[in-house]
């Protein structure tokens, strides 16, 4: 078993989505790296984010993506940052998600010595989320990122929130950076047709589980001015047991208490195949079906 390669998912947010030619400065240490491969990367202006997926063997990914957040530092300057996102830093979160030969426990291990060398290599302070949170009330990225890159340098000074890795301030320019380990996560949005933020944040306050809404939901109203409509912006945390279609379902119900409709929707980076053929399912009232009937899925046995 020592030869069986393990292999890992990364999912980098940076705080770049208007300027492509900085994006691909900050994307090209995915680029050509034995040991790593870029699956996708996908950028938007309103959101003012850019969203990659790489995966492979651990110890080439870590090197990667230790490079990438260097040149991130120096290209995004967050004092300058407007975005409808929710953000706190230039690379505001680095995720790794074990797929292969692999357990949560080293993903844990990986998500520490990615924070330790982030901190030690380019002095940016480090929080540690989810699976490798070093307290339960650091496992939820959206209690970790609360306050923004605004408020961050007055949360870090109290004790409560000092960083896992780095001293009780931000980097002047970067912030700060939330690295850590989880399961696949999917980043579902759902476009509904008026430009009224309110309605997005009051549909979306209904939908995530933190205000009474679906378990493994979590939702913000974004104003995609671009567009002149506005969106409820998801990450569906356990797609197995909060299916993406209830989610949908659920967004079109509260829409229409304010007169408004779902215009279409949008998966940012990518996702499992289950996922999608789950909702097909539904949608199609398929009876009995499963996994082994998705040729793609019998293929890659």
């Amino acid at each position: 078993m020592s030869n069986v390669k393990k292999i890992v998912q990364c999912v980098p947010n940076f705080s770049e989505g208007r300027d492509l030619e900085k994006i691909e400065r900050i994307i090209n240490p995915f680029r050509g790296k034995e040991g790593v491969k870029l699956l996708d990367y996908s950028n938007d202006f309103d959101h003012n984010r850019a969203v990659v997926t790489v995966v492979g063997e651990p110890e080439a990914v870590k090197a990667a993506v230790i490079e990438a957040m260097g040149i991130a530092i120096k290209e995004i300057d967050m004092t300058k940052h407007e975005g409808q996102h929710p953000r706190m830093g230039a690379i505001d979160v680095v995720p790794f998600i074990p797929i292969k030969n692999m357990t949560m426990e080293e993903a844990v291990e990986l998500a520490k010595e990615v924070g330790k060398e982030a901190w030690e290599k380019h002095k940016l302070p480090i929080f540690l989320y989810e699976k490798a949170a070093s307290s339960p009330a650091r496992e939820n990225l959206a209690t970790v990122r609360k306050g923004q890159f605004e408020g961050m340098a007055e949360k870090v000074k109290d004790p409560d929130w000092a960083p896992d890795f780095g001293e009780n301030n931000i980097h002047p320019t970067a912030g700060i950076t939330a690295v850590g380990a989880r399961m696949p996560l999917v980043a579902f949005n759902v476009n509904i047709d008026t430009p009224n933020i309110e309605i997005a944040n009051k549909i979306a306050k209904n939908v995530r589980h933190l205000t009474g809404g679906l378990r493994y939901c979590k939702g913000i109203g974004i104003d995609l001015k671009e567009r002149g409509i506005v969106q409820v912006s998801m990450n569906m945390t356990d797609y197995t047991k909060t299916a993406l279609y209830r989610a949908f379902e659920l967004i079109k119900i509260e829409a229409r208490r304010y007169g408004v409709n779902v215009v279409g929707s949008e998966i940012i980076g990518l996702l499992p195949m289950e996922a999608l053929i789950d909702t097909a399912v539904y949608y199609l009232g398929v009876e009995d079906f499963s996994m082994d009937q998705v040729l793609e899925s019998r293929m890659m046995e």
